[in-house]
């Protein structure tokens, strides 16, 4: 670990404090919807989240500030509760939600992806959040965030962002620089779909090449963690919405050319070896050098691996970040992706204490000391900048890893310079996600043992894959995807 020092302006205390006074007066209006609370009677607050480590410890220290600052003054206190996972924390919500025996009280805040909410919304479980924010207060945030939270049947906004995330190529710096240096390949392979594929089948020969005397032992160079953002985006780069949703129908778009570059560019190069994908993460397979490269979430950043460790041999790498490729004269779409804060219907003053505290988090230098912390974006257009992450780093005295630092700054860049993408909530939604994670990954994972099979008789590599990437073998796999889609929704 390493302080990043920067010669930055430092902000002032009276500005921060000034900053929370806008909207900490007892009883003024904030946003279209003024509640009066009284300090003396705190309003009692509970959050729930899936933050654990790092993550939970720098949100538990907000919620202390809050509760001896804004809160103390106004008369709301924070209790926050990590539920687990993301997966375990739908399941309580749920259960919460439905009154299932054993289940704890519903929170009055938690944190919650599209679906979950959606279903959540259809029970009327959710607060409308737009009558505490006036236009302009929402249009401090990213339009795309907002825009994702509009959840409700009318377009309430239901779903709130207090930190975002997106994908970034990642890859151990220290190995690329040596396959760069004996091949002659640049950064600028790396900025397409087709770059990555192309280098991928260079970086196999090369590593197969080391060992003359093994045929056929080349190194997978990339993998990617989360399938389905690759359909979704990929779609989307191409100019066409997968999943077009309005008013919570959705029209389903699955296009045979987007499906087949996707095809070309993930299943072969999988079953011939040059992409691979073997531990839980990918930054799981960085660490034991069987990937170079990894498209993931930038959240990754602080699992990406020091070092390699090879039987034996531990061996010092850095890190290299780039945006996420994609595809080769495509419409420059990133996905937009990280869980909201959802307020839970309850009464005025536990919606407006709910409100108050999502405000204050999402404040620009306290929501970037958070991204610092916990490896998301800040949510509001102001902080979305290397100026205020070096103020904040330098006045909050933090400590950041170089690969985190870069992979914020090279975030930023992709946020100001792309279009944000991600689907709307509708019925089927998770269904329909879990059929494109898995659909084409787990077929390229078993056809790649098909393959090494036939190596291991002695067929070479154009022979062993030959009938696994013929255009029949896609018309097959296309078809079965389509209907299984088809199946997962709920068509209009």
């Amino acid at each position: 670990m390493k302080k990043i020092n920067q010669c930055v302006k430092r902000i002032g205390a009276a500005v921060v404090l000034s900053g929370c006074l806008l909207l900490t007066g007892c009883g003024e209006k904030s946003g279209t919807e003024a509640v009066k609370l009284d300090k003396n009677k705190p309003v009692d607050i509970t959050v729930w989240h899936y933050y654990n480590g790092a993550q939970e410890a720098a949100f538990a220290r907000m919620v202390s500030e809050f509760n001896d600052t804004v809160g103390k003054e106004q008369g709301i206190y924070v209790e926050s509760h990590s539920k687990g996972n993301v997966t375990e924390l739908e399941t309580a919500v749920l259960a919460a939600s439905r009154k299932e025996v054993g289940s704890d009280a519903m929170p009055n805040l938690f944190s919650s992806y599209a679906d979950t909410a959606y279903e959540l919304e259809k029970e009327g479980a959710l607060a409308d959040l737009a009558p505490y924010f006036t236009a302009e207060e929402q249009a401090e945030y990213l339009d795309s965030y907002i825009e994702e939270g509009r959840i409700g049947l009318n377009g309430e906004l239901k779903i709130f962002p207090i930190a975002k995330s997106t994908e970034v190529l990642m890859l151990n710096k220290t190995v690329w620089d040596e396959f760069a240096a004996d091949t002659g390949v640049t950064e600028d392979s790396l900025k397409t779909v087709e770059g990555i594929t192309e280098t991928a089948a260079l970086y196999f020969d090369w590593t197969d090449a080391k060992t003359p005397d093994v045929p056929n032992d080349g190194k997978a160079f990339y993998g990617r963690d989360a399938m389905a953002n690759l359909f979704i985006i990929g779609s989307m780069q191409r100019g066409v919405e997968l999943f077009h949703v309005e008013n919570g129908k959705v029209t389903l778009n699955v296009d045979r050319d987007v499906f087949y570059e996707i095809w070309q560019n993930y299943y072969v190069p999988y079953v011939k070896g040059y992409f691979g994908a073997y531990g839980r993460f990918r930054s799981d397979d960085l660490k034991i050098g069987e990937l170079a490269a990894y498209t993931g979430s930038i959240a990754s950043a602080g699992y990406f691996p020091d070092q390699t460790e090879i039987g034996d041999k531990i061996t010092p790498i850095e890190c290299l970040v780039m945006p996420a490729p994609i595809f080769e004269g495509a419409e420059p779409y990133i996905i937009q992706q990280g869980a909201g804060m959802v307020v839970a219907k309850g009464t005025k003053e536990q919606e407006y204490a709910s409100v108050v505290f999502l405000k204050w988090f999402t404040e620009a230098e306290r929501n970037t000391e958070f991204g610092c912390t916990s490896g998301y974006i800040p949510v509001k257009k102001e902080a979305n900048n290397k100026e205020t992450l070096d103020a904040v780093i330098q006045d909050k005295n933090l400590e950041m890893s170089t690969k985190e630092y870069d992979t914020l700054l090279t975030a930023y860049d992709m946020v100001a310079t792309s279009n944000l993408y991600t689907n709307k909530a509708f019925d089927g939604g998770a269904k329909a996600r879990k059929v494109l994670e898995y659909g084409l990954s787990d077929k390229a994972a078993a056809d790649r043992e098909q393959v090494l099979q036939l190596l291991e008789e002695g067929k070479t590599l154009e022979e062993a894959a030959g009938s696994f990437i013929t255009e029949d073998a896609f018309n097959v796999w296309f078809e079965e995807i389509k209907k299984e889609l088809e199946s997962s929704v709920a068509l209009p």
